[in-house]
């Protein structure tokens, strides 16, 4: 007789952005990754509630080992002051009930030395032993984490850019 299967597991990304930035992207602005990484993420459909409030159903639409797949998930809690979300896994493709009795991703920013880190834990209970860590799963999430990062790099760079243009243009400039 097989015994529970708990188990946890965690992913590190360092990240250049606040964990404001992060956690508000993950929280009411998920459908925006359709822009940013559209190989990855496809859609981000809101079923019930509010984007980012407690108790919210989404499902996530994205491709991860080159093949599509959902996640339905309940947003179960939310930490402003920590940068903390937990999403309750209750479906998808996938079928997440099949291959674990519980199902929770837990995303948290938080600040390291100089930096930023965005971690993901995985908290879930297996059916039965011969079902596999979902390390596909969480490689995906910190890649597309890092995808995110590179977006916005990119961004502030550009509007540096921008501003720069636009200080020497209208004289602002050192000269």
């Amino acid at each position: 007789m097989y015994m529970a299967g708990y188990g946890k597991l965690i992913g590190y990304v360092e990240i250049s952005k606040s964990g404001d930035v992060f956690h508000d992207f993950f929280r009411h602005k998920p459908h925006e990754m359709v822009a940013i990484s559209p190989g990855k993420v496809h859609d981000c459909e809101l079923h019930e509630g509010e984007r980012g409030a407690v108790g919210s159903v989404i499902t996530w639409h994205y491709t991860e080992g080159g093949k599509k797949r959902t996640a339905k998930q309940i947003i179960e809690s939310v930490n402003e002051e920590n940068h903390t979300i937990v999403f309750k896994v209750i479906g998808g493709e996938p079928d997440v009930e099949k291959l674990h009795k519980s199902f929770k991703i837990i995303f948290h920013v938080e600040p390291k030395g100089e930096g930023q880190v965005v971690t993901w834990t995985f908290e879930f209970e297996k059916v039965d032993p011969s079902v596999p860590y979902e390390t596909n799963l969480m490689d995906y999430l910190c890649n597309l984490i890092k995808d995110l990062d590179a977006h916005n790099k990119a961004a502030i760079i550009s509007e540096s850019i921008l501003w720069t243009w636009i200080l020497i243009e209208f004289g602002f400039g050192g000269q």
